[in-house]
């Protein structure tokens, strides 16, 4: 078995497929039990981000797997199959490592160095635990992933100044204002990580806003946001009332998974007064011919992702030390799993050897019982010295080979020439 991984992210993808292809989060439990069913996939994490649609999993046929994965997000996207065909970033067993261990490192991110993405990765792998299709395999590669991406932030500057995704957003906001963010209404719709973080954003900012509404479906949870944030100028609202808070609010930040916009070009086309609007929602949760209206203003995380890519230069230095430090993490995963793999297959074919060689003395025990003692233990040894010349080799090469390609198709051979 060898480990892959699928997907489809901001590099590889525009917003619009991205969009098309995120799957809710209501379903992602479904997906996980729909990936292990197939033919060539034995364990499986699903990961959704706004920007990366992800399957990692542990596999038999590398090229069955792709097909079994794409299979399945089609089914769950109404996307054909086809069209996940120059889109998909693939990688294979040491590759799912680096991977997976930079996008923990936030290397991947539209925001380098973003812990946000840290959480997410945690939430996935809990939930194809919940679920029992992660096994001891993908536990471990996770949790190694995010102790490497927690290292990264440590031990470099790549955490400094903006790391996330709503500090960011927070940030292009405020440069949109410029000085006129004084006295500003705000609204927030969402309760989550995400529309917290930008709410404490704008909080903090300076000059200060004079009102923030968080709106979210359930009151619950907005309500729960707003005793942790703590400040007097927030107040909590329903999806009922939107519409009547956009029409008095200077800025609408959308931080919210929904299946379709929530607010309209006819939403706002009495608007006289300037609206700047993020949206920060894959799939998109403000439409985009709201654009058509004169004071409307109208950013996403396409724009977002552009602004952060100008000013990257000044962590470029920090980038290359990030990366220099997962190379190590990754070479010393794929070491100890390399030892791992091969210390099993290896005690195996032993076990397999010893297990012959008992069933023969035992088959042939009247045969032996002829024998003086001396000479039973001579044909003893000379039996278990040939065995153990005959499986010096192919112990060798499977020790030599693990971690590798040809590791894992010497491994594969093995157990069937053996029956393993």
């Amino acid at each position: 078995m060898a480990l892959i991984s699928v997907g489809i992210d901001h590099e590889h993808a525009d917003l619009d497929f991205l969009e098309r292809a995120t799957i809710l989060e209501h379903e992602w439990s479904k997906v996980l039990r729909t990936l292990v069913a197939q033919r060539n996939i034995h364990e499986a994490v699903f990961v959704s981000t706004c920007l990366r649609t992800e399957v990692v999993a542990v596999i038999d046929l590398f090229h069955g797997a792709i097909e079994d994965v794409v299979t399945t997000l089609s089914l769950f996207t109404g996307i054909e199959a086809g069209e996940f065909e120059h889109r998909l970033s693939v990688h294979f067993d040491r590759g799912v490592a680096s991977h997976l261990f930079e996008v923990a490192a936030g290397l991947k991110s539209v925001v380098p160095g973003e812990f946000e993405v840290l959480g997410q990765l945690r939430r996935a792998l809990e939930l194809a635990k919940e679920e029992q299709t992660a096994g001891a395999e993908l536990d471990e590669l996770f949790h190694r992933a995010l102790a490497a991406g927690r290292r990264v932030r440590a031990e470099t500057t790549i955490a400094r100044g903006t790391t996330s995704f709503a500090q960011a957003a927070a940030a292009m906001a405020l440069e949109e204002f410029a000085e006129s963010f004084e006295g500003a209404r705000v609204v927030v719709v969402g309760a989550g990580q995400l529309a917290g973080g930008v709410a404490k954003a704008l909080l903090d900012a300076t000059p200060r806003l004079g009102e923030l509404v968080i709106v979210n479906r359930g009151p619950e949870r907005a309500e729960k946001l707003a005793r942790e944030v703590g400040d007097e100028r927030v107040r909590v609202a329903t999806l009922a009332s939107l519409n009547e808070l956009v029409d008095r609010a200077d800025l609408v930040a959308v931080a919210a998974e929904v299946p379709a916009p929530l607010i309209t070009r006819a939403d706002l086309a009495a608007r006289d007064r300037p609206l700047l609007v993020l949206d920060l929602g894959i799939p998109r949760a403000v439409s985009l011919d709201v654009t058509e209206i004169e004071s409307v203003r109208r950013v996403d995380v396409g724009d977002l992702s552009e602004r952060v890519e100008s000013a990257l230069d000044g962590r470029r230095e920090a980038v290359a030390e990030a990366e220099r430090l997962l190379a190590e993490d990754v070479e010393r995963y794929v070491a100890e799993q390399r030892a791992r793999g091969a210390s099993r297959i290896v005690s195996e074919l032993r076990d397999h050897f010893d297990e012959v060689v008992a069933g023969e003395f035992a088959r042939r025990e009247h045969d032996l019982a002829k024998l003086e003692d001396s000479s039973r233990e001579l044909v003893a040894s000379l039996v278990r010295s040939v065995v153990a010349k005959l499986a010096h080799r192919p112990t060798i090469a499977l020790k030599e080979a693990a971690g590798t390609d040809q590791g894992v198709r010497l491994t594969e051979a093995t157990r069937q020439l053996f029956d393993l």
